[in-house]
């Protein structure tokens, strides 16, 4: 087996234990410990050293790992990369439990820009995080999840809906996006009957259990396809294949051996702006980031030195040219799955490329003997943005926008190339060794 293709069963592996942000951030963790990387907590006093290897966790969902280098921050600056550990999606509501025309149903909210039309006719099931209260009267959360096809979202027949191959599959958000759990009982249904269903999957009581997110997932596993297997499907791939790509770079001894600071920063809540405590646009990277310098009796002006010398890359995927709509790419920025990263530049900085930033990410590529890609958006659709532009602004770091083409972007099941996550893999650990 190639590595590359080994390099992307590692990331469906990831990504099929993975089922929700919470369950990634876990996973990476996990990661981590096995490379022994410590865990800091942010309300303790940091006591690090220059060659240590560390992460923090903000509220389950976010992470920020990094090596220290031997060098001095001021020397070398901070080497970043950022990508995003959620995905659009439903969520289920609080008073989810719809009980009608013999039917039991959970009501949903929508998280982000999903293509709601795939999530139809799908092995569906939950997972996430409750919060519950201890034996003690201490407020604690554990993870959770189905295993099992629980929740279906059924078509409407084409008799019903003639005109649904000329017009598209519409779906009426508040209406018609309840999922279906279960057949009614004829007894009367419990007011916490979703506590019940919860507490047989996590182990807790069902009245010790206060409150949860949970977000819906696709049971299907990750596979390849194609006539030589060259792509693979999954969910998630937005963005977990960035995370992946990211971690698995640092994780090698030639990287973690590092005369730089390297990090490696994600997101929760990319999907609907960044725009909380632990997203992109929140505090949780300066922080950490001034908490390192400080850590090592580095002054807030070096900080600001060290800054200066710094780079970001946010990793995010990009549309890969599909020749069957021709009619929504830019004709002269048409990106190619397995052709390598992709570059993503907007004049309005909906990404934060700029030319310097370009050209020293193209030497990267040049030096790891990995090809690259351009990709501009319609100029007449809107373009969408990243994390690049938000983390480069806070932190006045330079920083670029790339990320692997793929498919159905947002989509439950989403498709990209086997040899582009290995390019980018080489790539990053390129950026984090380089002098």
């Amino acid at each position: 087996m190639s590595i590359a293709k080994e390099q992307v069963e590692a990331l469906l592996d990831f990504i099929d234990e993975s089922p929700s942000a919470f369950h990634a951030v876990k996973s990476i963790e996990n990661k981590l410990i096995s490379f022994d990387f410590k865990a800091l907590k942010e309300t303790d006093i940091w006591n690090i050293k220059p060659g240590g290897r560390y992460y923090i966790i903000r509220d389950d969902s976010s992470i920020i790992c990094f090596v220290l280098g031997k060098k001095l921050l001021t020397e070398t600056g901070y080497r970043i990369l950022g990508a995003h550990t959620d995905s659009p999606g439903l969520k289920i509501k609080p008073n989810a439990v719809k009980n009608s025309d013999g039917l039991l149903r959970l009501g949903v909210e929508i998280y982000g820009g999903p293509i709601l039309a795939t999530f139809t006719d799908r092995d569906l099931s939950i997972a996430g995080r409750i919060s519950y209260k201890t034996e003690e009267g201490h407020i604690a959360s554990k993870l959770v999840k189905f295993d099992q096809a629980l929740l279906r979202l059924p078509n409407l027949a084409i008799h019903m809906n003639r005109k649904v191959n000329e017009e598209g599959l519409k779906l009426h958000k508040q209406n018609e996006l309840a999922l279906i759990l279960s057949a009614a009982v004829e007894e009367q249904l419990s007011a916490k009957y979703l506590h019940e269903l919860l507490a047989n999957a996590s182990g807790i009581d069902a009245d010790k259990i206060l409150s949860w997110e949970l977000n819906v997932y696709d049971t299907q596993k990750g596979s390849f396809w194609g006539d030589q297997q060259q792509f693979y499907a999954d969910s998630q791939l937005d963005n977990l294949a960035s995370c992946h790509a990211g971690i698995h770079a640092m994780l090698n001894e030639s990287t973690l051996d590092s005369d730089t600071t390297l990090v490696c920063a994600l997101f929760d809540h990319e999907e609907i702006g960044s725009e909380s405590t632990k997203g992109a646009n929140g505090c949780f990277l300066p922080d950490t980031l001034q908490r390192i310098a400080f850590a090592s009796n580095v002054n807030e002006e070096d900080y600001q030195r060290a800054l200066a010398k710094s780079f970001m890359i946010s990793a995010d995927m990009a549309h890969a040219y599909q020749p069957n709509f021709p009619s929504a790419y830019e004709p002269e920025h048409k990106v190619t799955v397995n052709k390598g990263p992709v570059i993503k530049v907007n004049a309005n900085h909906r990404y934060s490329s700029e030319s310097i930033s370009e050209a020293m990410f193209i030497q990267w590529c040049e030096m790891s003997d990995v090809p690259y890609q351009t990709y501009s958006h319609r100029t007449d659709i809107p373009c969408g943005s990243t994390i690049g532009p938000i983390t480069s602004a806070k932190l006045g770091v330079r920083s670029i926008d790339v990320g692997n083409p793929m498919w159905a972007m947002h989509s439950i099941r989403e498709s990209a190339g086997v040899e582009d996550h290995h390019y980018m893999i080489k790539v990053i650990n390129t950026f984090f060794t380089a002098e």
